[in-house]
């Protein structure tokens, strides 16, 4: 009874937020429904472990959701998940909740699921999913997850679930470690292509984490990602993993799996991770073949994107959107501004981190990252701008050997300052790193303009 009394007070939540914005409730409902039942999700009728499959890791978790759900149902398959992003408990129960009839049966050809990492164990208890997609383990949010290890520690129990299968990134040494806990286990990588990197002596690495000895890269497909070795107890990548993307070509949106061609949705190397592990779970996971998986990748459209254009006069804004809460991501921005060899601007608005209280400022994910190969570019000018970590960006910038003088600090975020900065600025191509409100209120004020 104390389920169904929470599965009728979250659907008329459902019907309610249905009425008022459509847009909102990604994860409303269910955390009111857990108020009443706080085991609700293993109260759901219908759900056949073996067809449940989580996603989770630091890094493209909300994409890997996206692009397998998109190739499932393009094939004709019925499919429930939390594509909201809401990763929580609250967000599976939300996504039942959507789905399931008045006596909380739900009705589907498979389940799939984002579920954040830190919360995976609890999420598991109610819903004990038999396959499970790792993408990576790295620093992240370390307000609230501390130390990647300690996110290590936290699920590795789960993995070591019976008849658990696990599908695990190849070249990141944590998620492909938990190869060691079952023999149910399916590796995706990516082969070396043009923007694969190497970094400068001194740079952090990792521990491994089986011996917690160093580990090294022959490379960097992503950063923190790539074929790797422990120098001390021999913990290394496979040669080839499973499922392979192959034969990267960025110019013409293109690469090879399976020996079959693939449209490249966006051509940004981290993306290949996913459309690797995407690859091996539409086979593995739900019998899609890759030449029928292959036919969904021209019509996906990733939710939220990451990389977007502002036309502001006569210049282009390239806003690359990152969570700033981990140094893989800033990274990837990073080698994507320096692969541009026109002339450009960089606007580093790196900002303190509101996620928890106490709230921080943030400046050592920035002294992670090489910045070497966009000083040595073509790069006009350097704009730093925040209320707080202006100055910290521009520090990074000095430490690199970038000239001062191509250095603009304002400490702030208002966005016509920003305007009149980029107004100054000779070149037409700029690019971006901010947070997203600072972003959106920019684009509010172009079209406030426009209507005027």
């Amino acid at each position: 009874m104390k389920f169904l009394l929470a599965l009728w007070f979250g659907k008329a939540i459902n019907f309610l937020i249905n009425i008022i914005d459509k847009t909102r409730g990604s994860n409303f409902s269910g955390e009111k429904a857990l108020l009443i039942d706080k085991q609700m999700v293993a109260h759901f009728k219908g759900i056949d472990p073996e067809k449940v499959l989580f996603i989770t890791g630091t890094n493209g978790k909300s994409t890997s959701n996206n692009l397998i759900n998109h190739i499932l149902k393009t094939n004709g398959k019925t499919v429930i998940s939390n594509l909201e992003g809401a990763n929580l408990l609250a967000g599976v129960a939300t996504a039942l909740l959507k789905s399931s009839s008045l006596l909380g049966r739900v009705k589907a050809d498979y389940f799939i699921f984002e579920t954040d990492e830190r919360f995976l164990p609890i999420i598991h208890a109610q819903l004990p999913a038999k396959n499970l997609l790792v993408t990576n383990l790295q620093k992240d949010q370390v307000q609230r997850n501390g130390d990647p290890d300690f996110i290590y520690r936290k699920v590795a129990p789960v993995m070591k679930k019976e008849g658990m299968r696990l599908f695990l990134n190849n070249e990141e040494p944590r998620a492909k470690s938990f190869d060691k806990v079952t023999s149910n286990v399916i590796t995706y990588g990516v082969e070396k292509h043009a923007d694969s990197f190497v970094k400068q002596e001194g740079f952090p690495t990792m521990a491994c984490p089986v011996c917690h000895h160093k580990i090294v890269f022959d490379h960097y497909n992503n950063d923190g990602v790539g074929p790797f070795l422990c120098t001390h107890c021999g913990n290394k990548s496979n040669p080839e993993a499973d499922y392979v993307v192959r034969d990267v070509d960025f110019a013409g949106r293109k690469f090879t799996a399976e020996g079959v061609e693939f449209n490249m949705p966006y051509n940004i190397p981290y993306m290949l991770y996913n459309y690797a592990a995407a690859v091996a779970v539409a086979k593995e996971f739900a019998g899609i073949e890759p030449a029928d998986a292959a036919k969904a990748f021209g019509s996906f459209k990733n939710v939220g994107g990451r990389f977007e254009i502002l036309k502001y006069k006569d210049k282009t804004i390239k806003y690359m959107r990152i969570k700033q809460e981990n140094p893989e991501t800033l990274q990837t921005c990073i080698n994507i501004m320096a692969g541009d060899k026109e002339k450009k601007m960089v606007c580093l608005g790196l900002c303190p981190l509101v996620d928890m209280i106490p709230n921080y400022t943030n400046t050592f994910y920035a002294f992670d990252c090489d910045f070497s190969q966009l000083a040595a570019g073509d790069v006009e000018k350097y704009f730093c701008f925040s209320e707080r970590v202006c100055y910290d960006t521009a520090n990074r910038l000095i430490y690199e050997g970038v000239d001062p003088e191509k250095i603009v600090i304002i400490d702030s975020e208002d966005v016509d300052q920003i305007f009149a900065e980029i107004d100054k600025a000779e070149t037409d191509n700029i690019y971006m790193i901010t947070w997203l409100h600072t972003y959106e209120h920019m684009q509010k004020k172009l079209k406030l303009k426009e209507a005027e």
